[in-house]
């Protein structure tokens, strides 16, 4: 165990501080533009912003409110990484149409429809995939004496649900007074398996209260869900007004229910399936029947006495043919709904807890001193392992697989944002998402000949199965810095883990096809001395379209063909069969490595000489500021009440850019450049993205703006639990959950991977009384805990690690008593400050 010094937010280092006055002269645009961040809230027990009390393991509500009903369905949300289930009740809502969106989503699982354009042009994307609402399997709804439960009718008593991120079960318990006058307390149970990728459970039981009563238990396989239609808005769900999957059988007994669909475009075929044990209900009358629309329904009817709770466990399947083939579909449901019987709900709730105790021992952040971000951290990394693909098939969709915003689409969320946090905590599903784009190599090929590219493979921006379904390709398809996001995880994920076999054997191929791209974008241009210029691209900031040497691209491009030519190098040298076998599969010329490495060198990544900032591109310092008033509400973003082009011809930034390069580049340019450009682009940003927030806080804490920091920070660790942007109701911010990890450990501890080795400058900020997380490197894994006067670094397991502490290596070793020693923690700083950044760097 070693212990050192760590730096205090009310210390910041007097070097950094005269690097910010020096910077003070760059911000020169318009910086009334940028409202400032909220001031750092004060840290209030019991605070409840959305209805939630603030608690440090969980979520829990009281009462039913229509107007956070909406809200409350994706907080209490399930999932696996496969099957998400909103938390709407289980009797469905009866209340207004819009404050409910009752889905289950199968991650993966999508149609097609044709894109139409009022105007046609070569090489647009031509289909949409959209993920589906698929059949209602949790459905279940109770009869006292006739009259059907309903907590917006007759008296509500109590309603409370709680979800505890420990046990990931979600649990109700409601007491109720009939327009009759009877009374029933009802408890019911849920959870969506972590270990059973296919599976999910309830337990519903009832007690009467004030005397004998006959229950009716009504449990349904309701095939009659629709997507939901969002209009112009694909951040809340689809364009689809059609039903996307139609009934092709159907099959029903004493226990169970069997529904067979197929989507009618992209030709996937679903099988839904429910068990009941109806044990519990003693001498019960149980019918089935088919309602309108192919809904399957079992009825179990008791007396119930006064008193004595009594109810059924119901276990659900779903398969489709994108995992199995269509004939063995059915089997399969029968066999995980038999296996799962036979072990019980309350086996399946003790592996959910064990899964989710072996999740947190790696995965959990601990922060001392303030308990709503406590809670709101456990709350987004909870969600994050719930929505992620686990199986090398799928991915992460933008809200996860708690609603239908962005139409299920993955994005490059996943690689900058998402996998570092699996990278460092859970690496093999950090492979599985890797694993998912070398499956999609095909289609992104397919996609770079539509593109007019002869070689190599272009990465979709946003897609499901592997088409470009970005229908705007100015801030779509021209986002081509995906191809070199990707190629960044990947070499990330190989340094960090040691995982060659991967990259010889899956991930390789990919990044050669995908290095190709850059040499057809972008050429070496003689009126720049030879500096290789990339073209007609859009950066992340998609305020500012279809420019010219946008800074992230470039700079990402350089690594990605920096890092291909090394590959090149490692397989001749090393891997003579596999590379025989990779050249010849994508026909690699020798003298491509070569061009790469020319191109990644002479990368065109100027500073102007009058800001002395990186430009954006060519073309954004010399637009106007922004002259119109920005509006207000959070939710209204420039992009909805002003024309693209407006937007595009003013020096407005949507989110992080340069700052973003910055961050993933640490080693471009010195700290005093870092300063500059993060002052300039402060005050042009407007954060209409939520993925903005959490990369300033980052950078303000590596050059140490910790005060600006903390309040980038606190934008982002409870998004979703405060509804910071009006729009949770629809689904999750997955991007912007991972920021809230990263600003952690990237922001306040300062870390960054150099050649796989963790580098680490932490900080403490104020109001805290301490943080600790934990780092995976390779098999080895270390314990950072930040306290307000040292830094302790604890050796995990029994394989030494390395890691280095302001600059200074250190060897964590096994078997040895803990090991002390104090060091002072300079400025947040990675690295000594360079010379100035050359226009060809």
């Amino acid at each position: 165990m070693i212990r050192m010094h760590a730096a205090t937010a009310s210390d910041p280092a007097g070097d950094a501080a005269e690097l910010l006055n020096r910077a003070g002269s760059v911000a020169t645009a318009d910086t009334a533009l940028r409202e400032p961040p909220p001031a750092a809230r004060e840290s209030v027990p019991g605070l409840e912003p959305a209805g939630v009390p603030v608690e440090s393991w969980g979520v829990s509500a009281s009462g039913l409110d229509v107007r956070t009903h909406l809200l409350h369905e994706t907080l209490f949300a399930l999932g696996n990484g496969y099957i998400g289930q909103r938390g709407t009740p289980d009797e469905g809502f009866s209340g207004p149409r819009a404050a409910s969106t009752d889905g289950t989503y199968l991650n993966g699982l999508f149609e097609r429809q044709p894109i139409r354009y009022p105007e046609n042009a070569f090489g647009l994307a031509r289909l949409n995939e959209f993920m589906v609402n698929v059949p209602n399997g949790k459905r279940v709804e109770l009869w006292v004496d006739g009259e059907r439960f309903d907590p917006l009718t007759g008296t509500l008593l109590l309603h409370e649900r709680s979800l505890d991120f420990r046990e990931g079960v979600l649990r109700r318990t409601v007491e109720w007074i009939s327009p009759g006058g009877r009374q029933v307390r009802i408890t019911s149970e849920r959870l969506v398996c972590l270990q059973r990728k296919h599976v999910f459970a309830l337990r519903y039981r009832a007690t009467p209260v004030n005397g004998d009563a006959r229950l009716t238990f009504v449990s349904m396989l309701d095939p009659r869900q629709a997507n939901l239609a969002a209009g112009d808005d694909p951040r809340v769900g689809s364009h689809v007004s059609e039903p996307p999957l139609a009934v092709i059988g159907e099959q029903q007994d004493g226990t169970g229910s069997r529904l067979l669909q197929r989507t009618c475009q992209s030709g996937i075929t679903l099988s839904s399936a429910v068990e009941h044990d109806w044990s519990e209900l003693g001498e019960a009358e149980i019918t089935g029947e088919t309602l309108s629309g192919s809904c399957l329904v079992h009825r179990a009817e008791v007396l119930a006495r006064m008193g004595q709770p009594t109810g059924f466990v119901k276990y659900g399947a779903y398969h489709s043919s994108r995992d199995h083939a269509e004939g063995d579909l059915a089997a399969r449901a029968g066999e995980d709904l038999a296996r799962a019987r036979l072990h019980g709900f309350d086996h399946l709730c003790e592996e959910q807890a064990a899964m989710l105790a072996h999740f947190w021992r790696d995965a959990d952040v601990e922060i001392g001193g303030d308990p709503a971000l406590q809670q709101g951290l456990r709350f987004n990394l909870f969600h994050l392992l719930q929505s992620v693909g686990r199986d090398g098939q799928t991915n992460v969709a933008a809200k996860g697989v708690t609603g239908e915003g962005y139409e299920g689409h993955y994005f490059w969320d996943t690689e900058i944002y998402i996998l570092p946090f699996f990278l460092a905590t859970q690496p093999e599903i950090a492979r599985r998402l890797l694993e998912f784009r070398c499956r999609l190599l095909p289609k992104a090929r397919e996609r770079a000949r539509q593109m007019a590219h002869p070689r190599g493979a272009l990465y979709p921006w946003r897609t499901i199965a592997g088409e470009e379904c970005s229908a705007y390709f100015p801030a779509g398809t021209a986002q081509v810095h995906i191809n070199a996001d990707i190629a960044h995880a990947l070499r990330q994920y190989v340094q960090v883990t040691g995982d060659v076999d991967f990259l010889i054997k899956q991930g390789a191929e990919m990044l050669l096809e995908t290095a190709r791209i850059w040499m057809d974008l972008g050429h070496h241009d003689l009126r720049r001395g030879g500096a290789f210029c990339i073209f007609e691209v859009t950066g992340p900031d998609e305020y500012t379209a279809m420019v010219d040497n946008n800074f992230y691209t470039n700079a990402m491009a350089q690594q990605h063909l920096r890092y291909a030519a090394e590959v090149v190098d490692l397989l001749w040298h090393s891997y003579g069969e596999d590379y025989v076998r990779i050249a010849s599969a994508i026909d690699l010329q020798p003298q491509e490595p070569l061009a790469w490495r020319r191109a990644a060198d002479a990368m065109y990544l100027p500073v102007d000489p009058l800001l002395g900032v990186h430009p954006q591109d060519d073309s954004l310092l010399h637009k106007p500021a922004w002259p119109f008033p920005r509006p207000t509400s959070h939710k209204n973003p420039l992009l909805l009440n002003y024309h693209p082009l407006v937007i595009y011809r003013h020096q407005v930034c949507k989110q992080a850019d340069v700052v973003l390069a910055l961050l993933l580049r640490p080693e471009l340019c010195s700290l005093d450049q870092k300063l500059r450009d993060f002052h300039f682009y402060e005050s042009i940003t407007v954060h209409d993205s939520s993925l903005s927030a959490s990369v300033f806080s980052i950078l303000a804490s590596e050059i140490g703006e910790h005060a600006k920091a903390m309040d980038y920070f606190m934008q982002t660790a409870r998004m979703d639990l405060d509804d910071l942007h009006g729009n949770t109701g629809h689904g999750v911010h997955m991007a912007a959950m991972a920021g809230t990890w990263l600003g952690v450990v990237h922001g306040f501890g300062g870390l960054r991977w150099i050649d796989g080795v963790p580098h680490l400058r932490p900080w403490l900020p104020h109001g805290w009384t301490h943080y600790a997380f934990r780092l995976r490197r390779g098999d080895a894994q270390a314990e950072v805990r930040v306290g307000r006067d040292e830094v302790v670094y604890r050796l995990v397991g029994d394989l030494p690690m390395t890691l280095v502490h302001d600059d200074e290596p250190i060897t964590l070793l096994p078997g040895t008593p803990p090991e002390q020693r104090a060091l002072p923690c300079r400025r947040p700083l990675l690295h000594k400050p360079s010379s100035s950044t050359s226009t060809a760097s």
